[in-house]
This record gives C-alpha cells, sequence and structure tokens, in this order.
C-alpha cells in the first residue's frame, strides 16, 4: 500500500491481518472486523512461534502438549498428581494420562504410588526429563525474545499488561 504525500511516495507495511481485514471488508462490509486487529495478530503470532518451536520438539520427538506436562512438573519443583497437572496445563484428564502414558514409556516422567494415599499416583521428572526441560524451555523463550526485539522494554511491559487484562476475561481460572 502506497500512501502520496506532495510528490513524495511512503511504502507503508502491511502485515497479513491487514490484507485479510481488507479481503473481508470487500466481501462483508458490515462486519466489523477490529477485533482482528488483536484477536487475529495473537493467533498468527503464536503459530508461528508454535512453528518455531516444533522443530526444536520433533528432533526430541516431544510434542507441545508433552512439553507442557514436563515443564509443569519442572516448574512445581515436586511430585504432582495427575489432577494437579490437569490444572496447570488447562488439558483435559484423558489427555493428560495419555501424555504420561507416552512420557513415561520415553524414560522422562516417572509414577509412583502417593505414601500416605495408595490411591493416588504422583508424577516426577526423571533426571531426563529434567535435563530435556532444561534445553527446550531457554529454547522457547529465545524464540519468543526474538519475536519481540523490536518493541522497548516499556512496549514489551505495556503489551503484556494489556493481554493479561484479556486473558483474565477469558481465563478467570487461578493457577
Amino acid at each position: 500500500m502506497e500512501a502520496v504525500v506532495g510528490v513524495t511516495s511512503i511504502l507503508v507495511a502491511v502485515d497479513y491481518i491487514e490484507r485479510v481485514r481488507a479481503q473481508w471488508a470487500e466481501r462483508l462490509p458490515d462486519i466489523d472486523t477490529s477485533p482482528a486487529e488483536v484477536g487475529a495478530r495473537v493467533r498468527r503470532i503464536a503459530a508461528l512461534l508454535e512453528a518455531e518451536l516444533a522443530d526444536d520438539l520433533a528432533a526430541e520427538e516431544v510434542t507441545r502438549a508433552e512439553l507442557d506436562v514436563l515443564t509443569a512438573l519442572r516448574r512445581s519443583g515436586r511430585p504432582l498428581r495427575a489432577g494437579e497437572v490437569t490444572t496447570m496445563t488447562g488439558s483435559p484428564g484423558a489427555s493428560i494420562t495419555k501424555r504420561l502414558d507416552r512420557l513415561e514409556r520415553a524414560g522422562l516422567v516417572e509414577r509412583a504410588v502417593h505414601e500416605r494415599d495408595k490411591r493416588g499416583v504422583l508424577v516426577a521428572l526423571t533426571a531426563r526429563g529434567e535435563s530435556l526441560v532444561d534445553e527446550l524451555f531457554p529454547r522457547q523463550i529465545e524464540h519468543e525474545r526474538s519475536a519481540l526485539t523490536d518493541l522497548s522494554v516499556t512496549e514489551r511491559a505495556e503489551l503484556g499488561r494489556l493481554l493479561a487484562v484479556v486473558l483474565r476475561r477469558l481465563d478467570p481460572r487461578d493457577y
């Protein structure tokens, strides 16, 4: 898109979302697509970051959902009940069970019967699982840092604050 000022031509960068909004404005002009200024960009950014991380995960034969389980265990600093992992990841219990089965077969987590409550099972990272998280998590953070390079520290803080407002509206749970 070019804006003409006098005889000077200025090239204005148009991103993917602006192009999509312009297309929708042609097809459905009565629809206000302004929420896409944020929503569609958040989804697009998340997809691009996930694609970058997917390469790192594929090399380790771990899925994003499995990494979420591993990082929840690492952050907690202690063995967790499966229900706690479910809460921390926001994933359904049946999905967590399947992920834990796969991670246990891969030697990344281990399960043990809870000493005081024999009905309960605790899940813990193995040394290999902890090492993998300690290798992959910094890569994920670096991908995110790289995406934010063009923002100042103040702008990043403001963006984080504003996104937190939206997230609390959509996900009011207190983890």
